[in-house]
């Protein structure tokens, strides 16, 4: 066979008729079938763990792996995609750790640094205005602190956590901000909706997909889709998820690739919450602001949180508070809880007169007021 094995890997890939776990394992033990002479009897199929019509399968399709390469590479370069195989320096190592790394890649953008530098973010799509907000507070401050944020594109805490990386990376440099691992292919414009947000991602990170580019999305890509983010990252970090949800499937490919897995906590009466509290009662690391994920990652202080234009903030207030009110607020970090305490000591006034101030700054929605009690400086 003269094809080159990139070329065999991309129609791996592209395929259809070869069953995705089939394909991945060819992928992976393409020198044992190159050895093998490319042949699709079954005692070859017995040696590499694939079925035989799988093997078969594979064995017609890289007679056209030409052909289905001039297609895919023109449509990736249409879309301003490539298309990045096993064969590739650029193919992530993260990738490799997987018992099924994917043939092949079409990436939009800059692919996110080794693990050690990159969270996941997940959660569910029918999030609530609290777990958006959590999910854009961690990605924001992790991605000011230098860190790349990766999570899978859907509506809910996927698109909050896209965002908050984009909006905390801009003070971080050029390197890779966020990055949005799809269930579908490049050119496919879903969620229906977030094609304006894919651009931003793939001007400031990137968009990958396993799928090729005009490929719809079905209902077993996503679980698929949930093991590249979790290899892609050194912790996944679930923002609130049903008791049985695509996010606890991420949680539990990470625990078994040894990533650390941290959840945030929620109302014991969400049933969207039912998963985050539930990983946490089993062990997961409770994620209560953002320096949490931080140091189990071992990545470094948090600097001071930033704004949207990326200047720092921490003392930062809105025009028209002063007095006692601006002090209170201004002794906040944004996201960091204080106790009612500290923030009487800092502009040393009676216990008294600072709570009543804090519950006028809660009802203007200035602050949140959280367990403890502890009272949280809003965004």
């Amino acid at each position: 066979m003269s094809h080159s094995r990139r070329e065999i890997l991309t129609a791996l890939g592209a395929c259809c008729e070869v069953p995705r776990a089939a394909a991945c394992r060819l992928a992976a033990k393409l020198d044992a079938w190159e050895r093998a002479g490319w042949r699709c009897d079954p005692k070859t199929a017995a040696g590499l763990g694939v079925p035989v019509e799988a093997i078969a399968a594979a064995a017609g399709l890289t007679r056209r792996a030409p052909g289905i390469v001039r297609r895919e590479l023109a449509r990736a370069r249409e879309l301003g995609g490539r298309i990045v195989t096993q064969e590739d320096a650029e193919f992530p190592a993260a990738l490799r750790e997987l018992e099924l790394p994917p043939p092949c890649l079409w990436v939009r953008g800059t692919l996110p640094p080794e693990p050690g530098r990159t969270v996941a973010i997940v959660g569910s799509r029918r999030a609530d205005p609290y777990g958006r907000e959590a999910a854009e507070l961690f990605a924001r401050e992790l991605a000011a602190a230098g860190l790349a944020v990766v999570s899978g594109f859907a509506r809910g805490i996927d698109a909050a956590a896209h965002r908050g990386a984009l909006e905390g990376g801009a003070a971080a440099g050029p390197a890779c901000r966020t990055a949005a691992v799809l269930g579908s292919g490049l050119g496919v414009d879903y969620p229906r909706g977030h094609r304006r947000l894919g651009e931003r991602i793939a001007a400031a990170g990137s968009l990958v997909s396993e799928f090729p580019c005009d490929l719809e999305p079905k209902a077993w890509h996503f679980p698929v889709r949930n093991r590249l983010i979790a290899a892609f990252a050194a912790a996944v970090l679930v923002v609130q998820a049903a008791p049985r949800s695509g996010s606890l499937i991420t949680a539990r490919i990470a625990l078994d690739l040894g990533r650390d897995v941290l959840a945030v906590p929620g109302r014991i009466f969400e049933e969207r919450s039912a998963g985050a509290n539930a990983l946490i009662a089993d062990g997961a690391h409770p994620a209560l602001r953002p320096r949490d994920v931080l140091e189990l990652m071992g990545a470094g202080p948090l600097p001071a949180p930033v704004g949207a234009a990326g200047a720092q903030r921490s003392g930062a207030l809105p025009s028209g508070l002063s007095g006692l009110r601006g002090r209170a607020l201004g002794a906040m970090v944004p996201g960091e809880p204080a106790s009612p305490a500290a923030l009487a000591a800092a502009p040393g006034e009676p216990m008294a007169r600072v709570l009543g101030v804090l519950l006028e700054l809660e009802l203007e929605g200035r602050l949140r007021r959280e367990p403890g009690p502890a009272y949280v400086r809003r965004a």
